[in-house]
């Protein structure tokens, strides 16, 4: 019977499935293009600047992600900005996962030598350049294990956008539950297939801090 029943949801759930991997995917680029800004804000040498981006920072790590997702979806529609579903989910969690981004690549800046910087500067490089050429390589590497594990919560957290209809897995297990009956059926499936979609991404992560020699904290 399960097998029955599993032979004919999968199809459905194989669509979820598809849109789960487009929303983690365009959300961890987001969010990692604003962790990084916020990030060199937080670190810069300007007070004002660096209160600015810690305030933001705290702001979203403040909200809940299920709150942000409802403000884009229901509220901006009444100030003029309107969002599909699934725009508004990837907006959503790219923003409230930007926060965590930030503390990501903070914590790798900050953590580089600042003899480093200060051999650069001496042989006449600018800001810009010793963050790009000698800072920001080094802080990724150091930042890598976090940043791969965020990756990993993004796609389990992908769910959350079931909340404002987006039709990603856990909706679509949710519609077909509810018009079959068959809970046991449908949401085994679902936990399985976020499975087979996150063991590989956790195996990866792994792989990539082998190959940078990253020491793992965790």
């Amino acid at each position: 019977m399960f097998l029955q029943n599993a032979i004919e949801f999968l199809p459905l759930l194989l669509k979820g499935a598809i849109v789960t991997v487009e929303i983690t995917i365009c959300s961890f680029v987001l969010s990692s293009v604003l962790g990084l800004i916020l990030a060199l804000l937080k670190v810069s040498k300007h007070r004002a600047v660096s209160v600015a981006g810690s305030t933001v920072v705290n702001l979203i790590r403040g909200l809940p992600i299920i709150v942000q997702l409802f403000y884009i979806y229901f509220v901006l529609p009444d100030m003029g900005i309107q969002l599909s579903a699934l725009q508004a989910g990837v907006i959503g969690l790219g923003i409230a996962y930007s926060a965590y981004q930030a503390e990501n690549f903070r914590a790798g800046i900050e953590a580089i030598d600042h003899g480093q910087i200060e051999a650069a500067q001496s042989i006449g490089m600018k800001g810009p350049l010793i963050m790009r050429r000698v800072v920001l390589p080094q802080a990724f590497r150091i930042a890598l294990p976090p940043y791969g594990n965020t990756l990993v919560m993004m796609l389990k957290d992908s769910s959350v956008a079931s909340t404002i209809t987006v039709a990603e897995m856990t909706r679509a297990g949710q519609l077909i539950a509810s018009s079959t009956f068959q809970n046991m059926t449908v949401f085994t499936l679902v936990a399985l297939l976020y499975l087979v979609l996150s063991l590989p991404l956790m195996f990866g992560v792994n792989r990539l801090e082998s190959m940078f020699g990253v020491r793992k904290t965790r």
